[in-house]
Protein backbone atom coordinates (compact mmCIF):
# COMPACT_ATOMS: atom_id res chain seq x y z
CA UNK A 1 0.00 0.00 0.00
CA UNK A 2 1.06 3.38 -0.85
CA UNK A 3 0.62 5.73 2.06
CA UNK A 4 2.19 8.68 0.53
CA UNK A 5 -0.27 11.44 -0.07
CA UNK A 6 -0.90 12.24 -3.64
CA UNK A 7 -0.19 15.72 -4.71
CA UNK A 8 -3.38 17.70 -5.05
CA UNK A 9 -4.24 19.03 -8.42
CA UNK A 10 -4.63 22.71 -8.62
CA UNK A 11 -8.21 23.74 -9.41
CA UNK A 12 -8.61 26.37 -12.12
CA UNK A 13 -11.68 28.22 -13.16
CA UNK A 14 -11.88 28.87 -16.85
CA UNK A 15 -12.99 32.50 -17.20
CA UNK A 16 -13.27 32.48 -20.98
CA UNK A 17 -16.78 31.05 -21.05
CA UNK A 18 -17.85 33.31 -18.17
CA UNK A 19 -16.65 36.39 -20.07
CA UNK A 20 -18.49 35.21 -23.19
CA UNK A 21 -21.73 34.88 -21.22
CA UNK A 22 -21.32 38.35 -19.69
CA UNK A 23 -20.72 39.90 -23.12
CA UNK A 24 -23.77 38.14 -24.55
CA UNK A 25 -25.92 39.46 -21.70
CA UNK A 26 -24.52 42.94 -22.20
CA UNK A 27 -25.32 42.84 -25.93
CA UNK A 28 -28.81 41.49 -25.22
CA UNK A 29 -29.64 44.31 -22.80
CA UNK A 30 -28.20 46.97 -25.10
CA UNK A 31 -30.32 45.78 -28.02
CA UNK A 32 -33.54 45.25 -26.08
CA UNK A 33 -33.48 48.49 -24.07
CA UNK A 34 -35.67 51.34 -25.26
CA UNK A 35 -34.34 54.84 -24.97
CA UNK A 36 -36.19 58.12 -24.67
CA UNK A 37 -36.34 60.04 -27.88
CA UNK A 38 -34.84 63.43 -27.24
CA UNK A 39 -35.44 64.53 -30.81
CA UNK A 40 -39.16 64.98 -30.13
CA UNK A 41 -39.86 68.56 -29.20
CA UNK A 42 -42.27 69.43 -26.47
CA UNK A 43 -43.45 72.96 -26.96
CA UNK A 44 -45.68 75.26 -25.00
CA UNK A 45 -47.74 77.62 -27.06
CA UNK A 46 -46.76 81.25 -26.53
CA UNK A 47 -48.75 83.66 -24.47
CA UNK A 48 -48.89 87.36 -25.15
CA UNK A 49 -49.63 90.49 -23.21
CA UNK A 50 -51.88 92.91 -24.93
CA UNK A 51 -54.81 95.17 -24.54
CA UNK A 52 -58.28 93.82 -25.11
CA UNK A 53 -59.59 94.97 -28.46
CA UNK A 54 -63.05 96.43 -28.62
CA UNK A 55 -65.54 94.05 -30.17
CA UNK A 56 -66.61 95.17 -33.61
CA UNK A 57 -69.84 93.77 -35.06
CA UNK A 58 -68.32 93.80 -38.54
CA UNK A 59 -65.57 91.37 -37.49
CA UNK A 60 -65.73 87.93 -39.03
CA UNK A 61 -64.86 85.21 -36.50
CA UNK A 62 -63.42 81.86 -37.59
CA UNK A 63 -63.10 79.20 -34.89
CA UNK A 64 -60.98 76.09 -35.41
CA UNK A 65 -61.45 73.27 -32.91
CA UNK A 66 -58.85 70.72 -31.81
CA UNK A 67 -59.84 68.34 -34.61
CA UNK A 68 -59.35 70.98 -37.32
CA UNK A 69 -63.07 71.64 -37.97
CA UNK A 70 -64.03 75.18 -38.93
CA UNK A 71 -66.87 77.29 -37.52
CA UNK A 72 -67.82 80.66 -38.99
CA UNK A 73 -70.02 82.77 -36.72
CA UNK A 74 -70.81 79.65 -34.63
CA UNK A 75 -71.94 77.58 -37.63
CA UNK A 76 -69.87 74.57 -38.67
CA UNK A 77 -68.43 74.53 -42.18
CA UNK A 78 -69.46 71.44 -44.15
CA UNK A 79 -65.93 70.00 -44.40
CA UNK A 80 -62.29 71.02 -44.01
CA UNK A 81 -61.47 71.42 -47.71
CA UNK A 82 -59.94 74.71 -48.87
CA UNK A 83 -62.60 75.38 -51.52
CA UNK A 84 -65.45 74.78 -49.07
CA UNK A 85 -63.87 77.13 -46.52
CA UNK A 86 -63.34 79.79 -49.21
CA UNK A 87 -67.00 79.60 -50.26
CA UNK A 88 -68.19 79.80 -46.64
CA UNK A 89 -65.97 82.79 -45.89
CA UNK A 90 -67.01 84.57 -49.09
CA UNK A 91 -70.68 83.96 -48.32
CA UNK A 92 -70.36 85.29 -44.77
CA UNK A 93 -67.97 88.19 -45.41
CA UNK A 94 -69.51 91.55 -46.28
CA UNK A 95 -69.15 92.82 -49.84
CA UNK A 96 -66.39 95.34 -48.96
CA UNK A 97 -63.90 92.54 -48.13
CA UNK A 98 -61.89 94.85 -45.86
CA UNK A 99 -63.50 93.27 -42.81
CA UNK A 100 -61.05 91.91 -40.23
CA UNK A 101 -60.93 88.13 -39.79
CA UNK A 102 -60.32 86.87 -36.26
CA UNK A 103 -59.02 83.30 -36.06
CA UNK A 104 -59.71 81.60 -32.75
CA UNK A 105 -57.81 78.29 -32.89
CA UNK A 106 -57.65 75.71 -30.13
CA UNK A 107 -54.15 75.11 -28.72
CA UNK A 108 -54.28 71.53 -30.02
CA UNK A 109 -55.41 72.52 -33.51
CA UNK A 110 -53.28 71.00 -36.27
CA UNK A 111 -50.98 73.62 -37.79
CA UNK A 112 -52.23 72.75 -41.28
CA UNK A 113 -55.79 73.78 -40.33
CA UNK A 114 -54.62 77.28 -39.39
CA UNK A 115 -52.53 77.60 -42.56
CA UNK A 116 -55.50 76.47 -44.66
CA UNK A 117 -57.71 79.09 -42.99
CA UNK A 118 -55.17 81.83 -43.64
CA UNK A 119 -54.77 80.72 -47.25
CA UNK A 120 -58.53 80.70 -47.82
CA UNK A 121 -58.85 84.19 -46.35
CA UNK A 122 -56.03 85.51 -48.53
CA UNK A 123 -57.50 83.97 -51.68
CA UNK A 124 -60.87 85.68 -51.21
CA UNK A 125 -59.26 89.02 -50.34
CA UNK A 126 -59.43 89.13 -46.53
CA UNK A 127 -56.11 90.70 -45.60
CA UNK A 128 -56.70 91.82 -42.00
CA UNK A 129 -56.16 88.63 -40.00
CA UNK A 130 -55.68 88.48 -36.25
CA UNK A 131 -55.56 85.68 -33.72
CA UNK A 132 -57.17 85.19 -30.33
CA UNK A 133 -54.54 84.38 -27.69
CA UNK A 134 -54.47 83.50 -24.02
CA UNK A 135 -52.98 86.03 -21.65
CA UNK A 136 -50.39 84.75 -19.16
CA UNK A 137 -52.05 83.30 -16.08
CA UNK A 138 -55.48 83.32 -17.68
CA UNK A 139 -57.52 80.20 -17.00
CA UNK A 140 -58.30 78.06 -20.03
CA UNK A 141 -61.79 76.96 -20.93
CA UNK A 142 -62.02 73.23 -21.52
Amino acid sequence: MNLRPRPRERIEINLTSLIDVVFLLLIFFMVSTTFDRFSELQIKLPEADGEMAESDPSVLELVIDSDGRYYIDREQVLNTELETLKRALAKTAPAGRDVPLVINADARTPHQAVITAMDAARQIGLMQISFVIKEPGEATQE
